[in-house]
């Protein structure tokens, strides 16, 4: 019997004990409460502490960053445009008894930020068009000359996706002062469009891009043409010239040939007698062919060589 009891006791101590000295780690804090009703301050300090056994209950609440990651939502935009939003978000405990008052625990802070996230997120999306959502700057997109010439720049725009998300995150924080948490960050983890405005997108960079290649066509058939016209005129340039050149030359031989038949001529009577008779020959053969008829004059010089080939 002794013996038994001795365990007893020692159980009953070993619980006692154990009920009443807890560990706060570096990453925790806690919350001491007595009977569901918190006592005394958070403790942050991490090292062996000490409460009242089997009364008193230890809370233990993260340091750390926690995240949020919410579900994706069908949002309109102001411009009546639709799209899917997909956020994430960190934040902390700053006041852990404030949040064991308001919230409890961390189911019931996140079931909250769903409220508060959701909420503002639908909010800044529903006040801002679609192309504000999806673009972040007014940045100088990278296009071609002929893209610049043909207006395809991005349209301005007043307000960024950086700036929606920066007033989600504001109007978030200030929402959750006084829950005893703070949001460190709210991100866009992926905005897509719904079907219908994808296919609406699609269309129009469809077209785009077809305007822009028209236009490569466009200036590409009248370049060639240009150079069609260059090649044209440089032919019948290089064509006039070379006629020129010929005819110079031609002129030139033939005031050449005249000055030797002139010279022969010249010379005795004898030589421009021969003159004649070749010149004269030169003209029957250019002159006369099979089916030509000549009327001529036995008396006119046209005919004297003929005539006098007759007699001899």
């Amino acid at each position: 019997m002794r013996i038994a009891a001795a365990v007893v006791v020692g159980i009953v101590i070993l619980i006692v004990l154990g009920s009443s000295l807890y560990v706060v780690r570096e990453y925790e804090q806690v919350i001491i409460t007595q009977f569901g009703r918190p006592i005394g301050d958070p403790i942050a300090k991490p090292g062996l502490k000490v409460k009242v056994p089997l009364i008193q209950k230890a809370h233990r609440f993260e340091k750390r960053f926690l995240e949020w990651d919410g579900d994706p939502n069908q949002l309109p935009t102001k411009d009546k445009r639709f799209v899917w939003v997909d956020m994430y978000a960190r934040w902390r405990i700053t006041d852990p008894l404030l949040y064991f008052q308001r919230l409890r625990d961390e189911r019931g802070a996140q079931t909250r930020l769903d409220d508060i996230l959701d909420g503002e997120t639908r909010n800044a999306i529903a006040n801002h068009n679609l192309l504000e959502v999806v673009r972040n700057t007014n940045r100088t997109p990278e296009q071609s000359e002929l893209e610049a010439r043909d207006e395809t720049g991005l349209e301005d725009i007043g307000v960024g996706r950086d700036m929606i998300r920066m007033e989600i995150l504001g109007k978030a924080q200030t929402r959750t002062a006084d829950l005893g948490i703070e949001i460190l960050d709210v991100q866009f983890k992926r905005i897509n469009y719904v079907e219908e405005v994808r296919r609406k997108v699609y269309e129009r960079m469809v077209a785009e891009r077809v305007r822009i290649a028209d236009r490569f066509r466009s200036e590409g058939e009248g370049e060639a043409s240009r150079i069609r016209g260059e090649k044209e005129r440089e032919l019948k340039r290089i064509q006039s010239g070379a006629y020129r050149e010929a005819r110079k030359i031609i002129g030139g031989s033939d005031a050449e040939a005249t000055g030797i038949y002139a010279a022969a001529y010249n010379r005795s009577e004898g030589s421009r007698a021969f003159y004649e008779f070749l010149k004269t020959m030169e003209i029957y053969k250019t002159t006369l062919d099979s089916e030509t008829s000549l009327v001529l004059s036995t008396s006119g010089e046209f005919y004297k060589f003929i005539e006098s080939s007759r007699g001899q």
